[in-house]
């Protein structure tokens, strides 16, 4: 049973399945890439960095970076209202039992609104665990929404960035070079920030 569900989610992590899902609802406009973006919001092991790149081949390198905001911000916001405006307001009574979410907010009361936004712009931050954490804290709600939003453009920057490396890579390979470099960086200082914030024990 087991096998057989990884093997059907396994197309979920391909770019061909991501591409071929993105030709089939051109005729949608805007709507497909910013959806296309969101869905990683709800499936955190999508790879995001394929998507925005998908996005940015598609539709050049500034509608690629705005859809694909558009779709990170909107998705990010709606799993945060999930877990403050459903879990906390409805189903805190019994949700508090669970020592992972009692946890997650103990770890919010050491995170300012400065390491909030650092966290939202890394790529390889654990985001949902970031909607969780603060989802059900009493941390202000407008202040993580603005702050999210802020933080996840900085990072869909990047990412654009490195899409647009990837297409010019066809023409020129110095590009690849410096999109694996600009990557690798990210990757790095990720994994150094949540080291200092405890989120790779998350």
């Amino acid at each position: 049973m087991a096998m057989a569900i990884t093997r059907w989610l396994e197309p979920l992590f391909t770019l061909e399945f991501w591409e071929e899902l993105l030709d089939s609802f051109q005729g949608l406009g805007p709507l497909a890439p910013i959806l296309l973006a969101m869905v990683e919001s709800f499936i955190p092991a999508l790879p995001l960095v394929a998507i925005v790149a998908l996005n940015v081949a598609a539709h050049g390198a500034l509608l690629g970076f705005l859809y694909s905001w558009a779709g990170v911000a909107v998705g990010g916001s709606l799993m945060f209202l999930f877990w403050r405006r459903v879990v906390k307001q409805f189903f805190w009574r019994f949700a508090c039992r669970f020592e992972k979410l009692q946890k997650a907010q103990q770890w919010v009361s050491n995170c300012d609104t400065r390491a909030l936004f650092v966290l939202a712009l890394l790529p390889f931050t654990p985001t949902a665990f970031l909607h969780l954490a603060f989802g059900v804290s009493d941390f202000d709600e407008r202040r993580y929404i603005v702050t999210l939003i802020s933080g996840k453009g900085v990072m869909v920057a990047m990412m654009a960035l490195f899409g647009q490396s990837l297409v010019s890579a066809l023409e020129q390979p110095l590009y690849l070079i410096l999109a694996a470099v600009l990557l690798g960086g990210l990757y790095w200082i990720s994994k150094v920030i949540c080291k200092k914030h405890h989120l790779d024990e998350k």
